[in-house]
């Protein structure tokens, strides 16, 4: 029963996922952010709280006017705090329990995480007992009411006998004292549920406890419009001599008071207790005897060697073991923590269709935030030179100025990048950089030059970066650079990143590349020239048509100052343009026609998804050994309207 819950649950998150993707982008995906969105709104409710303290009465005669005198004081702002202090407790609530509810769902609560489960179960009793003790102070109608449902819910406990309730019977017996315990523990509790808080997320490694600046933004302007559309106000005095006839209830947080009027106060507590001894003991529930022992993980490049505990995630495993592992939603829905299992056999888990291809999984990729090892594995992470925490610096945050800008072609833009005064950066060719947007969406560009030249002097300037832009239809950062960016503007990027990079051997290599594609050859190959490699190399470059061929006069300059090179260009949309006398078709046939054989060979392959995915496949049937394919495949990131974007991570991108 528990299993089948899970997996309805589970498949409902995955489509809410990926419609909210599509919507917002993996990385502002709010459902990837439930608890540090739930960190965020107890800091909104701790400040406007202790704003509301400021100016409270403590008295129980002074209580109600205090607050009035707030509500409709300072032009209305008193009363904005309120609201949002209310509104933001209602969304704490929620984001709590949909993080419990997800965490369920995709059975994150047994084995190690028994722990954080448990104090989760804890915290959520906490919110409520604040929340419901919150309802207290205002000493209104509905302060009246909750106060006395609450107390006279207690007061079934054996040993109270009715104690507690008869200090809320009478008007007299509601003193200033009494009042005064009430705001100690509505100050208690959230400082008891901070602590907790704190120790919930210790066996979290790299436990995120702030949303990205934008969610965290309209999350404030969505707590200021409500507070502007729906402001919270008092509903009449406290009046013990009569009992409250008609209340608007918060069904956040109060739930279960209409229950205790209907239901037999045991049955509630009987509800109450045993809903919580079922979530504390679902990490046992049902019980399982399947191996629980830990298994070795070897991480490339390093190498580096740890233990993954029972269903712990790769991802999780390398964090705590301190490696510096890529990675940003944990949820299997932006890709960057893709990895190549070489050895050994993993459970994929859950993920998002967009971020890891079937045709990705056949070459034995994986989602680190998702996968699990199900024996020792051994397993090649993508996009980093180095694992090593000590050299986490490898990968900088830097600022750029755009100081040159070439329109190649209608739809292509040669972009160049200076960065300031005399900064460099070193990398490898053929790797890439993210460009950062304003939200903090990335998007993936290779190097189009190669690294500056160990041999010469070094330059007194920054090192220029080339990078080719290709421009796609509803793309935020393509449409900026072809619609708004001038020479002088300013790109914030991270990087190096990426090891789709030329590999030592005696080899002959073919490189495939389609569109911008050509990007990151063109830096490997100028990088080879220098060097000197003497090995055959052949260039095959699949376009559309021969519009879209670019640098052609680059090229033929390598054909004749490089004997061991070749270019071959191929159209796949000449129809029936009669100039056109090269090669039609796919470009990767076009290799396979003139290298049916590839047993030799070391193949470069990068492209759209599409291309590679169709090229790979064929390249190991026609004898290509797997250790000598290397590929790289940029995809769109899907915007809202299904409009396509710009390419972004995962994977070295043009």
């Amino acid at each position: 029963m528990i299993a089948l819950m899970q997996r309805a649950l589970r498949a409902a998150f995955m489509s809410a996922e990926a419609l909210f993707n599509r919507a917002f982008g993996d990385r502002l995906n709010p459902l990837y952010h439930l608890g540090a969105i739930t960190f965020f709104l107890f800091w909104v409710v701790g400040v406007t709280g202790l704003v509301l303290y400021a100016f409270f009465d403590t008295s129980v005669t002074g209580a109600y006017n205090s607050v009035e005198a707030i509500t409709h004081g300072l032009w209305g702002a008193g009363g904005v705090v309120r609201t949002v202090h209310r509104h933001a407790s209602d969304a704490l609530v929620l984001t709590m329990l949909i993080h419990a509810v997800r965490y369920f769902a995709f059975d994150r609560l047994r084995g190690f995480r028994w722990f954080s489960w448990v104090t989760g179960v804890v915290l959520i009793w906490l919110a409520y007992v604040a929340g419901v003790n919150g309802y207290m102070l205002p000493w209104d109608r509905l302060a009246q009411y909750v106060t006395q449902g609450s107390f006279e819910w207690l007061d079934w406990i054996p040993g109270f006998g009715g104690t507690l309730i008869r200090n809320f019977i009478l008007p007299e017996h509601v003193s200033n004292r009494l009042f005064s315990l009430l705001v100690f523990i509505h100050i208690g509790v959230p400082l008891v549920m901070l602590l907790l808080m704190w120790v919930h997320v210790q066996r979290v490694p790299k436990a995120a406890t702030q949303p990205p600046r934008p969610i965290a933004l309209a999350l404030m302007i969505t707590l200021l419009v409500l507070a502007l559309v729906t402001p919270v106000a008092s509903q009449g005095p406290a009046d013990l001599n009569t009992a409250p006839a008609l209340l608007a209830l918060d069904w956040f947080l109060l739930t279960l008071f209409p229950l205790m009027d209907t239901w037999p106060l045991g049955a509630v507590w009987g509800l109450v207790g045993g809903a919580t001894l079922l979530l504390l003991a679902l990490p046992w529930l049902p019980p399982r005897r399947g191996n629980k022992q830990a298994h070795h993980v070897t991480l490339h490049p390093g190498p580096a060697r740890i233990s993954a505990r029972a269903g712990e995630t790769l991802l999780e495993a390398g964090l705590r073991a301190g490696l510096k592992l890529p990675y940003d939603c944990r949820a299997g829905g932006c890709g960057l923590c893709l990895c190549t299992v070489l050895n050994g056999r993993v459970d994929p888990g859950p993920f998002q269709a967009a971020a890891l291809t079937a045709a990705m999984q056949a070459r034995g990729q994986a989602l680190m935030c998702c996968a699990v090892a199900l024996e020792d594995v051994e397993l090649e992470v993508e996009g980093v030179a180095s694992l090593a925490a000590s050299e986490a610096t490898e990968l900088r945050r830097l600022q750029g100025r755009v100081t040159a800008m070439e329109r190649i072609s209608p739809d292509l833009m040669r972009l160049f990048v200076a960065l300031p005064g005399n900064e460099k950066l070193a990398f490898v060719a053929g790797q890439y950089i993210n460009i950062i947007l304003e939200d903090g969406a990335k998007r993936a560009f290779s190097f189009a030059n190669p690294p500056a030249d160990p041999g010469q002097p070094p330059s007194t300037a920054g090192d220029v970066i080339e990078l080719h832009v290709r421009l796609i239809p509803g793309g935020r950062f393509t449409t900026h650079v072809f619609e708004g960016m001038k020479v002088g503007d300013t790109l914030d990027f991270e990087g190096p990143l990426g090891r789709f990079t030329l590999h030592d051997s005696e080899r002959p290599i073919l490189f495939l590349a389609g569109a911008t594609g050509f990007a990151p050859i063109k830096s490997i190959l100028e990088d080879a020239f220098r060097k000197g490699v003497s090995r055959p190399m052949e260039l095959y470059w699949g376009v559309r048509t021969a519009g879209d061929l670019y640098l052609l006069d680059t090229i033929e300059r390598w054909q004749r100052e490089h004997a061991n090179f070749r270019f071959v260009p191929v159209l796949s949309e000449a129809g029936d343009d009669a100039s056109w006398t090269g090669r039609r078709g796919y470009v990767h046939e076009a290799l396979l026609a003139d290298h049916p054989d590839l047993s030799g060979y070391e193949v470069y392959a990068c492209g759209s998804v599409r291309m590679v995915e169709a090229a790979v496949p064929d390249f190991l049937a026609h004898g290509l050994g797997e250790q000598f394919c290397f590929s790289d495949a940029f995809t769109p990131t899907a915007v809202p309207k299904a409009a396509p974007d710009e390419t972004a991570a995962p994977g070295p991108a043009t």
